[in-house]
């Protein structure tokens, strides 16, 4: 509040001048005053000698005077030190008496001087300037005009009068003196810069502790020293504000290979916010720097030098629009915003016109509504196009180039300019100059840069200010991550009959998967396409989202089905359809890859079915990304590492296979290899010198002795092909008669798969590799991958397969498609690293709904007791998949039989039959409820079904104990059809759960696999067998009993007895044999003879496979 013309809360101090001991004042006027504060006489204009200039400051006006008065000369605004007459008084007469008294007294012609701040506000235009009043002038004789405005009245000074002058509302106006030579200091302004970014890094990190620091990388190609002290001083200004920077130095030799590699790597490392490479390259070697500094992820060019940033800025997007705007361009536009002076509707000019400077600034001096002429070397008349400008922008690396006669009085001057000129008279024997010629422009313009302090400090505080930006955009990704995503839904042109599935999915047109993928919230480090239809995703996401929240879990099951299936893959597509595209929530799938034998076989594919599909199906059931071909790759590499360690053994010394095993390297000495290492301490072998083992060492070392009745690893293939169940190898004459009997497993039978279902992390998948037992030796010590040394190539080989595959349903929700183990032998679940990275991206409120095979006596215990103590993930909930169809079996219906047509009580009412077989369904749910989940039955309906069979079962399952059952017709409507499926399953993730494991790992094997069969398949005991008995007493020798153990049986029964149909009792499991999948982390007893090799049946699916030539379109898969 404004009293008696100066501010309360003014300050004063006494200064002596020639009129006397007088008072030095400063103002502090608020907003509405120094809005109105206006100056202006065309008199004063002509002879005052008062450079000043503008800056942005707070929207607080400060006035300091310092001055004296000479009679009929000078005249100011200001108060005595004796305090009682002001400038601002209750009448004119006052004022006028006041001024003159005082100029009376004035002796000499003093000089008025005023070095502090004037700050004025137009109120109009919002813009708040600073006038910094640095040199003498004098007032003329007469006063044409000044106005002095306060908030109560405002006053009209003239020669000889004064009137009240209400409510006006002047505007400042610069024209009135002629600023000049002002330092538009960027190390002050860099600091200022520096410690707001400083203050904003600490309170997102004091309210988000588990942020990170901003993380900036420099990437220098030699020794340069002029780029070594910019490098230091950016570590140094980055440390001081809480930047993490990381320097990469590499040598002048780098070629450009090498460098393309590391920023490859920057892209793909999530804990990197930003990182840039220094320029100019130092290297021995051509290396394009424009192409190398095209290769940084956008997101990541702090430098804002990548096509992409530049084009955007072209464009006119800005920083605000997420584009990174080149630093030096940024700060020489932050140092003119400085100065005050508005840089719409001014001349602007730049002169340069390189990628790093000229370009952008012309870039965003138009985007600020500037009118910009660039100028470069071949510019004619170029100080004609100079004395245009308003502001100039000097990057021509001339040194002192331009002079001060090419200046516009007043102009703003930014000079980018660093050059070295000889000059004996300093220490260092040169100095810095700018572009500029700073000595003859100062006096001209009304601000300029000097050099150096000038545009150097701030393109290092843009750097870090971009870097910190770019961490912004991480936390943003981290606090949005599990809201709700903006998926584009692809809509279902539902037609009755349905047609063939492949029929429907190629009548849908699916989203390009980057466009999902931006959908989904992932970075492009994050992904990696195959095509345009199906990706990778990198295990780099659980990191960045490891503080995230996980979602509902919810695995689907199924009854003991019939032959023909009864769509559990087609249920979990229509949920998370419904999930996704009705209730609108974030909803992953995930499910198994289907192998190619079945594709080709008698089943078909595998991407569910009618309206609940993954598309496209083709590429789904057809190579997909080559996982399964990684696994047979692997899988038959420690096949023949087995047998050519086996024939190596026979026909050399300990000796002379030592030698070979460690061989010298070059003529150096020998070394053993890292998993040499772990070899010996696995022997106990406390050397890493080959040439200190003594004979006893290198024998226990060098051979692994195996039996070869004891080989459990067959070779692979994804075929079916019976006539592979029985080879014989080794019949070549260079394998001197070293022949054995083994086999062919279909691909996903390898316990490779199963090792890439249940692993964690590719550290967890490698170790687990290593652990795979092969075979026994002839002394009974359990043979692995590890000791054949082979662990780390088959971790390379698999090193792309770990990643999930990213794909789409027929409405256009996110499928993970990762692992297809068996579901008898192994555990038959999609993996752990899709469901995990799947709960992270959905976040606290959405699904992922993963699929467990056959089964819920197979797939689901096993989903439970295998892949949940694997992940350490805990379920929300349990789907149970039913059908009429399998309850009519079950309830003494015909049998059902693949390729054959059904009989007449499957395709017409039998109430009685529905009931009888929900003996089955009730055993389901008790075994569900087993774990401590609710429940929910999904009723997958048929055309043939009829109302009165689909109640029976809703009334039977809630009898036994079902949370909800709902009848469903996804398969015919989509995501429609299972809306209210998709609501119950919403309800009970929300109900309490009690989850628990059926057994504890310290239990015996014997008493594991007795308790599954009693409380899971109803069993009154069981019954160990011969080779079982001699298996569980060598596993449990090897330290292997602690397992969990992998049933292997039937799934046409919930007894080892496909025969025995509905809910079978009193009858006795036997275990005929029991095997181990070490590396994949359990024991699989057999209860029945279990092919792992399929047959093709007389009239095989590929009869109807074929290709267009000329669309490329594959028909007859379904």
């Amino acid at each position: 509040m404004i009293t008696g013309g100066v501010a309360s809360g003014a300050t004063t101090r006494r200064t002596k001048g020639s009129f006397g001991r007088m008072t030095r004042t400063s103002a502090i006027f608020s907003d509405d005053v120094a809005s109105k504060l206006y100056l202006e006489s065309s008199a004063l204009h002509s002879t005052a000698r008062l450079p000043f200039g503008l800056r942005s400051r707070s929207p607080v006006a400060n006035v300091n005077f310092d001055g004296h008065f000479r009679r009929n000369r000078s005249f100011m605004v200001r108060r005595f030190a004796k305090g009682s007459q002001d400038v601002a008084c209750d009448d004119a007469k006052k004022v006028r008496d006041m001024y003159r008294s005082h100029v009376s007294h004035a002796a000499t012609p003093p000089d008025l001087v005023a070095d502090d701040l004037f700050t004025v506000q137009d109120r109009l235009g919002a813009w708040m300037t600073s006038l910094r009043l640095r040199s003498f002038f004098r007032l003329p004789e007469t006063l044409n005009r000044l106005w002095i405005a306060r908030k109560e009245r405002e006053f009209l000074f003239r020669k000889d009068s004064l009137r009240e002058i209400p409510n006006a509302l002047p505007t400042f106006s610069a024209s009135i003196m002629d600023e000049r030579g002002q330092i538009l200091s960027g190390t002050t302004i860099a600091k200022s810069i520096r410690s707001k970014l400083k203050e904003e890094i600490d309170a997102i990190r004091a309210d988000y502790p588990n942020f990170s620091a901003p993380s900036l990388v420099v990437v220098q190609v030699g020794n340069r020293s002029d780029s070594n002290v910019y490098i230091r001083n950016k570590l140094k200004f980055a440390s001081e504000v809480g930047v993490d920077a990381r320097h990469i130095k590499l040598g002048s030799g780098t070629s450009q290979s090498e460098l393309i590699n590391i920023l490859q790597r920057l892209n793909g490392d999530p804990t990197v916010d930003g990182f840039f490479v220094q320029l100019p390259l130092d290297s021995t070697e051509t290396i394009d720097a424009d192409y190398c500094t095209s290769i940084i992820d956008p997101l990541k060019d702090v430098d804002g030098l990548t096509s992409l940033n530049a084009g955007k800025l072209a464009r006119g997007e800005t920083e605000s629009d997420g584009i990174h705007v080149p630093c030096t361009a940024r700060g020489c536009i932050e140092l003119i915003k400085a100065t005050g002076v508005k840089i719409e509707g001014k001349v602007a000019v730049v002169i340069g016109r390189s990628k790093i400077v000229g370009a952008p600034m012309r870039d965003l001096l138009i985007n600020h509504n500037a009118t910009v002429m660039v100028c470069h070397s071949k510019t004619e008349n170029l100080p004609e196009k100079v004395r245009l400008a308003d502001i100039l922008v000097v990057a021509a690396r001339q040194p002192c180039m331009v002079k001060g006669d090419w200046l516009k009085p007043g102009a703003v001057v930014i000079d980018v300019g660093m050059n070295s000129l000889p000059d004996p008279s300093v220490a260092k024997g040169y100095r810095l100059v700018g572009d500029v010629d700073y000595k003859s422009c100062k006096p001209i313009a009304s601000w300029i840069t000097p050099v150096p302090g000038g545009v150097g400090p701030m393109t290092v505080a843009m750097l870090l200010q971009n870097t910190f930006e770019c961490s912004k955009r991480r936390l943003e990704l981290q606090r949005k991550a599990g809201a709700p995503w903006l998926l584009r839904n692809l809509s279902l042109s539902i037609q009755a009959p349905v047609p063939s599935d492949i029929v429907i999915a190629r009548s849908q047109t699916p989203k390009p998967i980057d466009e999902l993928a931006r959908e989904l919230r992932l970075l492009p480090s994050e992904i990696d396409f195959y095509g345009s239809k199906k990706a990778k995703v990198s295990l780099s996401v659980l990191n960045r989202l490891k503080d995230a929240p996980d979602g509902k879990y919810v695995v689907i099951t199924g009854i003991t089905p019939t032959p023909l299936g009864e769509g559990k893959s087609t249920t979990t597509i229509g949920l998370c359809q419904a999930l996704g595209a009705r209730l609108r929530k974030n909803v992953f799938a995930c499910v198994r890859q289907p192998s190619q034998g079945p594709t080709f076989g008698i089943k078909g594919g595998a991407a569910g079915g009618g309206y609940s599909q993954v598309i496209p199906m083709e590429e789904f059931n057809l190579h997909l990304t080559g996982d399964i071909h990684a696994i047979t790759a692997a899988n038959n590499l420690l096949a023949a590492a087995i047998d050519a360690r086996m024939f190596h053994e026979s026909t050399q010394t300990d000796k002379a296979l030592f030698n070979r095993l460690v061989p010298t390297q070059k003529g150096k000495k020998r070394q053993f290899s890292a998993i040499q290492l772990r070899r010996l301490e696995k022997l106990g072998i406390d050397k890493t010198d080959p040439s200190s083992l003594t004979s006893a060492e290198i024998k226990a070392f060098a051979r692994l002795d195996i039996d070869s009745s004891t080989i459990t690893w067959q070779r692979v293939l994804d075929t079916n092909d019976r006539y592979l169940r029985k080879i014989t190898i080794g019949q070549s004459a260079t394998e001197k008669n070293l022949t054995r009997e083994t086999q062919f497993d279909i691909a996903v039978a390898s316990e490779i798969m199963a090792v890439l279902a249940l692993t964690t992390s590719l550290a967890d998948m490698r170790e687990r590799l290593g652990k795979m037992v092969v075979a026994s030796s002839k002394a009974g010590v359990p043979v692995t991958a590890d000791d054949l040394g082979v662990t780390g190539a088959l971790a390379v080989l698999m090193k792309d397969a770990i990643r999930p595959n990213l794909m789409q349903t027929l409405e256009g929700t996110p499928v993970f498609v990762h692992a297809g183990p068996f579901a008898n032998i192994a555990h038959g679940n999609s993996s752990i690293l899709a469901d995990k990275i799947g709960l992270k991206l959905v976040g606290e409120d959405g699904f992922v709904v993963t699929e467990a095979g056959f089964g819920a006596d197979i797939g689901m215990e096993k989903f439970f007791n295998i892949k949940c103590r694997s992940s350490g993930l805990v379920p929300n909930c349990v789907v149970l998949v039913a059908t009429v169809r399998a309850l009519k079996m079950h309830g003494g219906g015909p049998k059902v039989t693949a390729g054959q047509p059904l009989q007449a009580e499957y395709t017409s009412e039998n109430v009685e039959l529905v009931a009888a077989g929900c003996s089955n369904l009730a055993k389901h749910i008790e075994n569900a409820q087993l774990f401590g989940l609710p429940v929910v039955v999904a009723i997958n309906r048929f055309t043939t079904d009829t109302d009165s069979e689909l109640e029976t079962v809703q009334t039977k399952a809630k009898e036994a104990g079902a949370f909800d059952a709902v009848v469903c017709n996804h398969w015919a409507e989509g995501g429609e059809g299972a809306a209210n499926l998709a609501k119950a399953v919403e309800n009970a993730c929300s109900q309490p759960t009690d989850f628990k494991f059926l057994y504890d790992l310290e239990l015996s094997i014997e008493e594991k696999i007795e308790v599954i069969a009693k409380k899971v398949y109803g069993a009154d005991s069981i019954e160990i067998l011969p080779e079982a008995r001699k298996k569980i007493d060598l596993y449990t020798k090897q330290g292997f009993s602690n397992l969990p153990v992998c049933m292997a049986k039937t799934h046409l029964s919930l007894s080892h007895d496909p025969e025995l149909k509905g809910r079978p009792s009193g009858f006795i499991v036997p275990i005929r044999d029991v095997r181990s999948s070490v590396g994949a982390g359990f024991l699989y007893p057999l209860l029945g003879t279990m092919s792992t090799m399929p047959g093709l049946p007389t009239r095989p699916c590929f009869f109807d496979i074929d290709i267009d030539p000329e669309t490329e379109e594959i028909s007859g898969l379904f």
